[in-house]
């Protein structure tokens, strides 16, 4: 019994052991951007410098190294995407690179799980050359996005005294489009939200056609103030001040209402300073 006793003793002081969670030398991270409509996310470690020369010493020069620590870095991106001016197409990747002296190679490796010791070049989706800036110290492996448009973002790496920016760009006017014509005409806040991304983008005539669809099917005050301003730049003033006015006026009560209210007077205030004000003939002179 007391056998017995003991190694149920023993076996639940390993399972307690077992669950305790210590602390990692290079602490997971992780990092999540969209850029347009394409989901961009990032899982890595994060390696401390600890007072060690990095870059030659800790790391190789001219060996791949797994850029970060522990397992695999994992980039997964929901679309395809240019990185540095090449395709990359949509699914889930290790990141490698192979530092040097001067030029870095950054790899996009079809195995997303590779270590260092099991990586291969023939599973490779993609290399590019990028050049390394000096920066000041920066003590954990750091990985961000900067400089985003709807269409483009930066991704950097940062260790030590180096950083590697890869400017990666997505066809968001392209994919837009594309989904614009497949979707149900139906939908008026669909189509009243394409051509506000089309304006948006100085594609007046194809918003134009977009909003009068959205406002045959419900007339709101957003789809009226879109056709407004799509109107305005076209120089049509004496048609896009009505259409503001009646935004205005069926925007009352609207929760959302408050957060254009501003923008709508400020246009028919425009419009209205815009048209030519008619001026009255000459009165005919009376005949002496």
């Amino acid at each position: 019994m007391k056998k017995l006793l003991l190694a149920a003793l023993t076996v639940f002081s390993l399972s307690a052991t077992a669950q305790v969670r210590l602390p990692q030398p290079s602490p997971g991270a992780s990092v999540s951007q969209v850029i347009g409509t394409t989901d961009v996310s990032i899982k890595y470690s994060r390696p401390g410098l600890k007072g060690r020369d990095v870059f030659g010493g800790v790391v190789a020069y001219d060996k791949v190294w797994r850029t970060g620590a522990n397992g695999a870095t994992q980039i997964t991106i929901s679309n395809d995407v240019m990185v540095s001016g090449q395709k990359l197409t949509a699914g889930t990747y290790s990141i490698f690179s192979i530092p040097t002296k001067g030029n870095w190679t950054l790899i996009f490796n079809k195995d997303a799980g590779a270590s260092e010791q099991s990586y291969s070049q023939d599973k490779d989706a993609l290399r590019v050359t990028l050049a390394p800036s000096a920066v000041a110290k920066t003590e954990w492996f750091t990985i961000d996005f900067t400089d985003l448009s709807d269409s483009t973002a930066n991704m950097n790496i940062y260790w030590a005294d180096k950083k590697l920016t890869a400017p990666l760009m997505v066809e968001t006017s392209k994919m837009i489009e594309t989904a614009i014509n497949k979707a149900s005409t139906d939908n008026a806040n669909v189509m009243r939200g394409a051509a506000d991304y089309l304006q948006g983008k100085g594609k007046l005539e194809q918003a134009l056609k977009l909003v009068n669809t959205s406002i045959a099917g419900a007339e709101t005050f957003r789809n009226l103030w879109t056709k407004a301003q799509i109107l305005g730049k076209l120089g049509n003033f004496a048609e896009a001040l009505p259409l503001a006015q009646k935004a205005l006026s069926l925007g009352q009560g609207d929760p959302s209402f408050g957060f254009f209210k501003d923008a709508i007077e400020k246009g028919v205030a425009d419009y209205t300073s815009k048209i030519p004000v008619a001026v009255p003939a000459n009165p005919l002179k009376k005949k002496k």
